[in-house]
């Protein structure tokens, strides 16, 4: 498989992390959270199910064209764990004062990365030293409340491609409309860290060549806006189309192998749970 699908391939299972499993949620039963009611309605103690996905994506890096492709769905969650796309979370025990204020932790695990290149995956990477795609781990911890879930995301590359690091901030809010249709917008703010920013975006003195200078990328800060649409079919199938807007960080634009100030994705999905 092409490098520049395969990294699509790793982003859209990412994507539906963050989209079909918070979506799944919505379906009435619990979280899955130690210590409480088993996730699925019907007494089990887990929770688990399949689906299809398409995802449209335009990256930053310069002569890259826009992607598009097929992607499978597998989620899994009982009591303690949840896996989905990329991301294994093993809960912790949180907080809880009511049925509307919640304060929950995960050590979460990136089980691959998302990131990287190849030199032939664009001619303005061609003579670049590969770059690979990162294994990342952290806590996190999410404040869901009445007004808006409040969530804080800390992962490191713990494979030491990067060696980086980066912190994200997230807020987002989920509306029901009629019972069957959820619209969620969110936006968050992402830092990386200087090793992970010149990883991916710098270029090396031995890299440099007309039109490419030698660049040392420093940390920076990424603002993604999204907004979610979910579709409950019936208890058990949903749908969902998934918008996504990246403002890239300066450090990030000023690189010359990227041409583009923003990241696009367009991501639509069907998820069946058993």
């Amino acid at each position: 498989m092409p490098r520049t699908l395969t990294r699509l391939t790793r982003f859209a299972l990412t994507l539906l992390a963050a989209t079909a499993a918070g979506a799944a949620e919505q379906d009435g039963p619990p979280n899955g959270k130690p210590g409480e009611g088993p996730p699925d309605g019907d007494g089990r103690s887990y929770s688990w199910g399949l689906g299809l996905g398409g995802i449209s994506q335009q990256l930053s890096y310069a002569g890259i064209d826009r992607d598009n492709m097929a992607v499978p769905l597998i989620y899994f969650e009982n009591r303690w764990v949840q896996l989905f796309g990329p991301f294994l979370d093993i809960k912790i025990p949180g907080i809880k004062w009511s049925e509307e204020q919640e304060l929950s932790f995960a050590a979460r695990v990136q089980l691959f990365g998302v990131n990287g290149y190849e030199s032939d995956d664009a001619p303005i990477l061609n003579g670049m030293a590969k770059r690979k795609s990162g294994i990342f781990a952290g806590p996190t911890a999410k404040w869901s409340n009445p007004l808006a879930d409040v969530s804080v995301e800390w992962m490191f590359d713990v494979s030491g491609e990067s060696k980086g690091q980066q912190i994200k901030f997230g807020l987002e809010r989920m509306f029901p409309v009629g019972g069957q249709f959820m619209f969620t917008p969110g936006v968050a703010a992402i830092w990386l860290d200087k090793k992970y920013a010149d990883y991916y975006y710098g270029v090396r003195n031995i890299e440099a060549r007309v039109g490419r200078p030698a660049y040392v990328a420093d940390s920076t800060v990424n603002v993604e806006f999204s907004l979610r649409t979910d579709y409950l079919i019936d208890q058990r199938q949903q749908v969902f189309v998934s918008l996504g807007y990246t403002a890239l960080g300066s450090e990030i634009k000023d690189s010359p192998l990227t041409d583009r100030s923003a990241e696009t994705q367009v991501f639509l999905g069907y998820l069946y749970r058993f």
